[in-house]
């Protein structure tokens, strides 16, 4: 959708392009995603009234809520110019759409599983069998690539019970760590595809409205490139300085500034894992740094 162009004089008109993000209604990565949105700076502006859409911090990005199963398809036919979902659901639906980034979150394996006292132990042994799953398009496409035919019966939940109700004989489902399986008696016998969460595009939207689908790109990645990061700064005597670049090398090397009131000193600036913190802490103050200062990082941009 594009809006009607802003016109302040004659060679001063702007075009502005509205987008659609089309996000999980409900389900596992739902919440995650509206705090990568809000963090991003979009942030949801809710209607309050349980609408379908809602506006964001941005005039020109709204959001479409969804069955995560539906947004690949949404997106591919331009519905929503892009989306957030499971890349199984984009490979279940075998929409034509872009991947553009792995937001890192909501990772789980799809697995092939059976009871842990069945006869069938690998792969080939369900040829001609029951497999109830979830993801028929994918578990056909697993076992054609295995040359393996077996029944698939489709279900619409609760899969890992299936086979104790003599519906199947093995399943194809979502495993993320693995208790469910477990609880249910489930041995895995095959991975089928290793899956987490993207931001997805319409390849016309990627052209007709590139710089905005950019925007929210590099808004959504600076908040996934600054988990497990920190701000680490201090002052240090500049005799001192090597020993402390040996000690924290940093993201690209750490920044170096004079402190104008003390010439003998530097400032040093840089980002590091989080969870290195801790030991980095003592070892720059036993090299002689002061005035340490930790800061959480919001956003990072490379």
């Amino acid at each position: 959708m594009v809006q009607s162009p802003v016109t302040t004089g004659q060679s001063d008109q702007t075009e502005y392009q509205t987008i659609r993000l089309a996000i999980p209604n409900k389900g596992r990565i739902a919440e995650p995603i509206r705090d990568l949105i809000e963090r991003s700076g979009l942030g949801i502006i809710e209607n309050g009234d349980r609408s379908l859409v809602a506006r964001t911090r941005d005039p020109h990005v709204e959001i479409l809520y969804a069955r995560p199963i539906d947004i690949p398809e949404y997106v591919a036919t331009g519905v929503a110019d892009l989306g957030i979902t499971g890349h199984d659901m984009v490979i279940e639906r075998g929409s034509d759409v872009s991947e553009l980034l792995n937001l890192g979150f909501g990772k789980a394996t799809v697995v092939l599983a059976v009871p842990e006292k069945s006869q069938y132990k690998t792969v080939q042994d369900l040829d001609g069998k029951r497999v109830s799953t979830e993801f028929p398009a994918i578990t056909r496409k697993f076992f054609k690539k295995n040359g393996i035919k077996p029944i698939i019966v489709p279900v619409g939940g609760a899969c890992e019970a299936t086979p104790h109700l003599g519906i199947s004989d093995a399943i194809v489902d979502l495993s993320s760590s693995g208790t469910t399986l477990r609880q249910n008696r489930l041995d895995v016998i095959g991975t089928v595809l290793e899956t987490s969460t993207f931001l997805i595009a319409n390849k016309q939207s990627c052209i007709s409205k590139k710089e905005k689908i950019d925007e929210v790109h590099l808004a959504l990645e600076s908040v996934i490139n600054a988990r497990g990061k920190c701000y680490l700064m201090m002052n240090v005597e500049r005799n001192g300085l090597d020993q402390i670049r040996e000690i924290i090398p940093g993201l690209s090397g750490p920044t170096v500034m004079e402190v104008a009131s003390r010439p003998d000193m530097v400032a040093v600036h840089v980002v590091v894992d989080t969870e290195k913190v801790y030991q980095l802490i003592n070892r720059v103050k036993q090299a002689g740094a002061r005035d340490i200062l930790v800061m959480s990082i919001e956003r990072l941009i490379h």
